[in-house]
């Protein structure tokens, strides 16, 4: 059966409220409010172009305004990469916007931190603390002792701000908690990372196989639209995935794979294409070398020895691998996007990477596609001091092939001991540490630890209660931030512009960072008036009309090759110059250099595999308080395989759909009361939970308490040894009734 886009997309999501918000509905349904907007009946007087911040995906957005209040949110149709439509999150923006729960005014910490307890302040007696916790760290340990988490396009400006200040010491916990192993495992094969948006031809594939990887549920605006199109064209699915995931319904195979064992399978999946001659040899001979090594390295790994390791049966390894061939060089091998599982995901990328180009799909129709950017040039700053390195490896080394500083990293250091030098001061802008950084007693036990913790943040998340100040940010709809030039097939510049002025007394981040400079004796790398003024300068100097631009919101650059089909020309910036199936690299630093398989740790007696992923209208943590996207999606459940359920330990009946448990891990953290979902499309061993439920904040009053926490009960985590990434899928929990 063919689906069309808006099938797939329902599938995908319960898509009511979506509708509503992009109607304007949800102007009537805000009663919450203090600042509620009636009903004006109309589109709004002004339309203003900008970009969406309620996920990393940046869709072009169309801000519906009437008396300075946005009345809806629409997708613009000039922006090349969202085309003309948003996901439910782009549309129930306007749910973060009007969120009663928003950080108002600064804040000064009262009480013991993560107590929540805070005065409000005037801006200057905030900002002044800020200067002077800054100037204190510097002054006592150097400014390399003060670091910066970040996650966000609007956190471009305190990288600056850090960077001028002094610290090399700038992470963002979605590379060593998320993206990391893909960008540094096809970066050893290919000679270049995936970036974001990930650079692949799904409209244009005949076979798309996900491994882990959830489109539909995981709510990637371009991808789920392309993939839709894709499969009302004909093509096929391929998904391996312990779950029967949204897309593992629209599949021509699934396979249950038993978590961890992926490289098992990948390896299988070559031996057969290997042995069966169905690789494009005419590509390999040209662009590829270490064939041979990878053929030996794969001889003996057939399906029947992949068999008793991954649960999927010989022929259905065989079928599928022959079936993925067939579509070559259009058949795309998904590269996913949260890839830390189990601390070997570096060569698990690798392994995919491989498979991908086996089977000539890297520059080429259907499969990855080298696409460039628009250049703009940067601002005239004042060239930055030379900074120190990082002090996120450990003092004896480690994780060589790292090519950003690792958040967790950054944590150790604060710790005594961990480090080349510790940190004593952080800086926390728009992501949740508690709830991003694995292990979160040990994130709490750094902080206990700092001289000084400022946040700058929309909503009142969990770090914000252990932070010394904290800073109300406006959200996008209320600021202008950088301009936006991502590598995509169709080269654009996109600009985010303030839709309405901020509420209460927040302000946008360019303001903040600017004040805090000031204070700082920084005033020559923030020479600009604001943010808009600074944005106008890279547009002219970029050669665009800014006037035009203002009213389009995105400018498009010229349209060029971007695979072979179209007479690019591919190279490689690898040892060999070619595509390295065999990493040299990863041999001189003590590595494999072909992904083996190891065995995962084993589930104790009576425990279950921990899993966790996303829901189609939320974006972790950052949206589960938007009490419009929680019309669809109100709090997250627990995914037990229903044969497990008739006969869990210590029940004495069958657990019931619905029916309240509690999650217990292999360290003795219990999890909050949250719903079972008894179900047949899970495997027996293990559960799954949407993340970013399970809120203790005081000041999320809709989301505090609903659901439970995947973080809370991840307090184990394996690192991967040749970039860092850290494995969050080593966790075991049990299950037990709820209580009363």
């Amino acid at each position: 059966m063919k689906l069309s886009r808006r099938e797939f997309i329902k599938i995908g999501a319960a898509t009511a409220g979506a509708a509503a918000a992009g109607s304007g509905l949800a102007t009537r349904w805000w009663g919450l409010d203090g600042d509620r907007v009636p009903d004006p009946g109309t589109e709004g007087e002004k339309v203003v172009p900008t970009f969406c911040e309620l996920c990393f995906w940046k869709c072009g957005v169309l801000a519906h305004v009437r008396a300075g209040k946005v009345t809806k949110l629409v997708g613009n149709p000039a922006h090349p990469l969202s085309r003309g439509r948003l996901c439910p999150r782009g549309v129930g923006a306007i749910g973060q916007l009007y969120d009663p729960d928003r950080l108002k005014r600064p804040l000064l910490r009262v009480n013991k931190r993560g107590e929540d307890a805070f005065q409000e302040v005037s801006w200057e007696v905030a900002l002044d603390k800020v200067a002077a916790g800054l100037r204190a760290v510097r002054e006592k340990y150097g400014p390399e002792a003060f670091a910066l988490f970040t996650h966000g396009y609007g956190g471009s400006w305190f990288t600056h701000l850090l960077k001028a200040y002094g610290s090399p010491n700038i992470g963002a916990p979605s590379y060593a908690q998320c993206r990391g192993p893909r960008e540094v495992g096809y970066a050893l094969t290919f000679g270049q990372g995936l970036g974001s948006p990930e650079a692949i031809d799904i409209a244009h594939a005949r076979c798309i196989t996900l491994i882990g990887s959830h489109l539909g549920e995981n709510m990637h605006n371009t991808q789920v639209q392309e993939l839709a199109d894709a499969l009302d064209q004909g093509a096929e699915l391929v998904v391996v995935d312990p779950r029967f995931s949204t897309a593992a319904g629209k599949a021509r195979y699934w396979l249950p794979i038993k978590p961890g064992t992926d490289i098992a399978l990948l390896l299988s999946w070559m031996h057969v294409i290997i042995a069966e001659r169905r690789y494009d040899s005419d590509y390999l001979g040209k662009h590829a070398a270490g064939f041979e090594e990878l053929k030996a390295h794969v001889a003996d790994k057939s399906p029947e020895w992949a068999w008793p390791i991954t649960g999927i049966r010989p022929e259905l390894i065989r079928e599928s691998a022959r079936f993925i061939a067939a579509a070559r060089p259009a058949s795309l091998i998904h590269p996913g996007r949260h890839v830390t599982w189990y601390g070997d995901d570096t060569q698990r990328a690798r392994a995919m990477a491989i498979l991908a180009a086996l089977l000539g799909s890297w520059g080429r129709r259907g499969g990855y596609l080298l696409p460039g950017a628009i250049e703009v040039p940067k601002y005239p700053y004042t060239k930055y001091q030379p900074l120190k390195d990082p002090a996120d490896k450990p003092k004896a080394g480690g994780y060589p092939l790292a090519d950003e500083v690792l958040a967790s990293g950054l944590c150790d250091a604060t710790m005594p001991g961990k480090s080349a030098y510790e940190l004593h001061g952080w800086m926390v802008y728009g992501t949740n540490l508690i709830q991003a950084l694995p292990n979160p007693p040990q994130t709490i036990e750094a902080i206990q630890k700092l001289d000084f913790i400022v946040s700058i943040d929309v909503l009142p998340a969990e770090i914000c209660g252990f932070s010394d100040v904290v800073l109300p940010e406006s959200t996008y709809l209320e600021r202008c931030d950088e301009i936006w030039t991502p590598a995509y097939k169709q080269p654009f510049l996109a600009i985010r512009q303030a839709a309405v002025e901020p509420m209460y007394d927040s302000k946008p981040g360019w303001w903040i960072a600017k004040e805090i400079a000031h204070r700082l004796g920084l005033n020559d790398y923030f020479p600009w008036k604001d943010s808009v003024e600074y944005a106008m300068h890279r547009v002219k100097a970029a050669g665009f009309d800014c006037d035009a631009l203002q009213k389009t919101g995105v400018a498009l650059g010229p349209v060029v090759p971007v695979c072979e089909e179209e007479g690019l020309s591919l190279s490689f910036s690898t040892d060999s110059g070619k595509i390295d199936l065999y990493s040299k690299t990863l041999e001189a630093a003590g590595f494999d250099p072909l992904p083996k398989f190891y065995p995962q740790e084993e589930a104790p007696a009576g425990m279950f595999r921990l899993l966790f992923g996303r829901a189609a209208p939320h974006t972790f943590g950052r949206t589960t308080n938007n009490r419009f996207l929680a019309e669809a999606f109100p709090e997250n459940e627990v995914w037990v395989n229903a044969t497990v359920a008739a006969s869990l330990p210590g029940f004495g009946r069958p657990l019931q759909n619905g029916e309240q448990v509690v999650l217990v891990n292999q360290d003795g953290v219990r999890s909050t009361p949250v719903k079972a979902k008894v179900t047949e499309r899970i495997r027996g061993d293990c559960v799954y939970m949407v993340h970013g439920w399970g809120h203790t904040a005081k000041g999320l009053t809709y989301a505090r308490h609903r659901g439970a926490s995947d973080s809370q009960l991840v307090t184990r985590f394996k690192v991967d040894p040749i970039m860092g990434g850290t494995g969050m899928n080593v966790n075991f929990v049990r299950i037990e009734r709820a209580q009363g």
